[in-house]
């Protein structure tokens, strides 16, 4: 294990409750560029359940995550910056509506760095958290020690529960495993219609980010 890696593992130890992993990014488009992606997964504050579920703390704790992730990501990037290694913070939202697909998959680079696989809804679920998660990540020019990659669904067979939620019924109750594309598990513009109209209904106090 490398210094740099040691550095950012002694930082994480301050932030026990964030899960976090790194891959090797070769599979993507910026394995040219960067040789690794460090993961974060922030848990939503609260962590609710169905039954203590409102719009309001479902917010609040996603304003949580955030104000984590806004208080974490600049001291990672310090360590980057005093060992001189570059790097790059990817933007989480979507470039545009027609593709409705992030720069960087913070979702396919958690798979591949073992922290969690994708539901039936196209979420990443973790162990430790289920879905209740915020995702960020950081392109880095360096290597580390990378999780397994996970390739099938830990989902029980028989769960619908993310099925019968969904509002507007865009998911197509399909379980997962590695090669199946996001456009067989759910349809993304109808998903995203509702979520459109939703956002501009609330003025902006729902804050729906999708990767």
């Amino acid at each position: 294990m490398g210094l740099t890696e040691n550095k950012i593992r002694k930082l994480m130890s301050d932030y026990p409750q964030v899960l976090f992993g790194f891959t090797d990014i070769s599979y993507s488009e910026y394995g040219e560029e960067y040789k690794s992606a460090m993961i974060i997964a922030i848990p939503f504050g609260g962590q609710l359940t169905m039954e203590e579920y409102t719009e309001e703390l479902f917010d609040k704790g996603i304003i949580d995550a955030r104000n984590v992730e806004e208080e974490l990501l600049p001291k990672i990037a310090g360590i980057l910056e005093e060992q001189g290694i570059k790097y790059w913070i990817p933007p989480m939202a979507q470039q545009n509506e027609t593709e409705l697909r992030a720069l960087f998959s913070f979702k396919r680079a958690a798979v591949h760095a073992g922290m969690g696989w994708f539901g039936k809804n196209d979420v990443i679920i973790t162990e430790e958290y289920g879905p209740r998660i915020r995702l960020a990540a950081i392109l880095i020019d360096d290597t580390f020690e990378y999780g397994e990659e996970i390739t099938e669904s830990r989902c029980p067979d028989d769960c619908t529960k993310c099925i019968d939620a969904c509002p507007c019924k865009a998911l197509k109750n399909r379980k997962w495993s590695k090669g199946i594309s996001r456009d067989e598990l759910i349809d993304y513009h109808k998903c995203n219609k509702m979520r459109s109209a939703l956002s501009k209904s609330l003025a902006g106090k729902v804050r729906a980010d999708y990767v």
